[in-house]
């Protein structure tokens, strides 16, 4: 949903759920409700850094905040998830990924989508920084091409999957969820089963 400059809903006024945290799904969000007299009767929502900006007319009740809060996030992580991130914005990513939780340690030399990899998720070479992801993953919400690129990431810094590997990917708050999402994933197509995307 495209952003709006806040000057062109007139005079905006802070709401009592101004930088609160809500929670969706199994992850919690930082939102803050910008409540505006000249609004009359759109809602709209944008990313702004580390928290998810709600606009919505002044004479909006609590409860009518809290439903709209809940169904523009909604809509929001809807059209995130139909993104298909191409090779630069995957490698841009990557990027984004590392500096978050790995503090830019993991800096791979490209990271990009292959089309030969059938049974597995992703793959990394150490050796020569690279990464791979499977096509089989475009389309598929965006938390789970994260946690791959995060898996992959990791193995930039500790090889196999041994208590270190794992501390690291702790790190990434949706761990759980995206290795749910692709144990279904795997069940449904009745391919190997494989417990996480295998590194090389």
């Amino acid at each position: 949903m495209p952003a709006e400059p806040l000057n062109s809903a007139g005079p905006s006024q802070r709401g009592s759920s101004a930088g609160r945290t809500v929670l969706n799904g199994d992850r919690s969000e930082r939102v803050e409700v910008r409540r505006s007299s000249r609004r009359r009767r759109t809602v709209s929502a944008y990313r702004e850094a580390d928290r998810t900006v709600v606009l919505i007319p002044a004479r909006m009740t609590a409860e009518e905040e809290r439903r709209w809060v809940a169904v523009m996030l909604e809509k929001l992580a809807a059209q995130e998830e139909r993104r298909v991130l191409d090779d630069k914005d995957l490698a841009r990513r990557a990027e984004e990924l590392s500096a978050r939780y790995f503090e830019g340690s993991a800096r791979p030399d490209s990271v990009r989508w292959v089309t030969n990899q059938n049974a597995r998720w992703g793959s990394c070479t150490p050796a020569l920084g690279t990464i791979r992801l499977s096509h089989r993953l475009q389309g598929m919400p965006e938390y789970v091409i994260d946690y791959v690129l995060l898996h992959e990431l990791a193995h930039l810094l500790v090889p196999g999957h041994g208590p270190g590997f794992w501390a690291l990917l702790e790190r990434y708050p949706r761990t759980e969820r995206a290795r749910g999402f692709l144990e279904g994933v795997v069940a449904a197509e009745r391919l190997p089963h494989s417990r996480c995307p295998q590194g090389e």
